[in-house]
Order: structure tokens, then sequence, then C-alpha cells
């Protein structure tokens, strides 16, 4: 309480979170050394720098270990590349950015999905269904096998699609009501009649 008593500002009050010194800080450039080699047992980490007479304690050896496994390391996964790619580029932070980019510029193949991908966005958000032929021709031009045999799928329904990517209509609102209806008939395991289910969402 002094503290707050003797503060001639507010920033007195604060107290700054300083990190603390420890025992493992002389120790921690070999266990992450080692932790790089590919020794992650703590365990044995601990036995190390206890053979060296470190004044260290299995907890200290813990907590450095568990950071280390926290902390991003080597290159990104499919699941990650993916998400990136199909995430909006307004939602992505400059770490990302700078992530995708390292990676897109690696493979001139994923660059080129990534630039699809943007575009279909586009396409989809901004409801540019007319543009969806010539999408459709760029991405079958490219030869991405993944890309390209859902860019061809769009062709059976083409007509569909691109009203579905034109127009303000929906089935959103039917297809909520569909679900609500299966979520009632799961609820009585499957034994509602029409009638009895016809009663509930009438009432309901």
């Amino acid at each position: 309480m002094l503290r707050y008593a003797n503060a001639a500002r507010w920033q007195d009050t604060i107290r700054e979170n300083r990190p603390r010194n420890s025992r493992l800080d002389p120790y921690k450039p070999s266990l992450e050394r080692r932790f790089a080699e590919g020794c992650t047992s703590v365990t044995r980490l601990h036995g190390e720098l206890v053979a060296e007479r470190a004044p260290v304690t299995y907890g200290m050896v813990r907590t450095h270990i568990a950071t280390l496994r926290l902390a991003p390391s080597g290159p990104p996964t499919v699941r990650q590349v993916t998400g990136l790619i199909t995430r909006h580029s307004a939602a992505l932070t400059e770490e990302d950015r700078a992530g995708l980019k390292e990676v897109l510029a690696r493979c001139p193949e994923l660059n080129t999905a990534a630039r699809h991908v943007g575009d279909f966005g586009e396409i989809l958000t901004d409801r540019l269904g007319a543009a969806l032929p010539a999408w459709i021709d760029a991405v079958d031009a490219s030869q991405l096998p993944g890309l390209t045999a859902f860019a061809l799928h769009l062709l059976r329904d083409l007509d569909v699609v691109t009203a579905g990517l034109t127009l303000d209509w929906s089935s959103g609102s039917i297809e909520g009501a569909v679900d609500r209806i299966k979520k009632i008939k799961r609820q009585l395991y499957g034994r509602a009649c029409f009638h009895l289910l016809r009663k509930m969402i009438l009432l309901q």
C-alpha cells in the first residue's frame, strides 16, 4: 500500500514485471542446442546438467523444455499453408503475410494455386458469377490436379452455380428448417412419424 500512497503519478503505481534471473540461464544455450539435435527427454537433459554439477532442478529444465516445445520450428504444415491461402487477406497478420510470401516464393505451382483461390474468393464474396467461366478456363489451363478437378466439376451444374454466385436468393433458410426437423427427430430416437413432427413444428 505504501507504493500507492507515495506515488506522485499513476505510472508509479505499476510494478514492472522484469524477468527474474534463474540458475538455469547459463545452461539454456546448451539445452536449446541439445533440443535442436533431437534430445527432448527432460530426464536425460537434467541428468546431463547434474553430471556437470549444474545447480538446477528437474522443474527448471522441464519448464524450459516446455517452452521450446511450444515455440514454432521447422517448415509450416500443409494445414497451416492451406489456412493462410484460403483465409481472407484482411484477416492475415503481417507475420502471416510474410510467411505465406516466403512459402509461395519457393513453389511456383502453389503460388498459381493461391492466386486462383483468391480469385474464386472474390467471385464468391462479391457475387461475380459472370466471371466464373473465365476462372474455370484459367484453372484448367494451369493443370493443377486438385484445383482443376474442382473447377471442371463446376461445369456439370454451371448454370446453377453461376446463379448461386450472382443472385441474392439463398436456400439457407430452407436448409436451416430441414436441420431443425432432423434435430427433433434425433431427439425422439428416430421414432417420430410425420404427423407427430408436423404437430411439434407447428406448435413451436
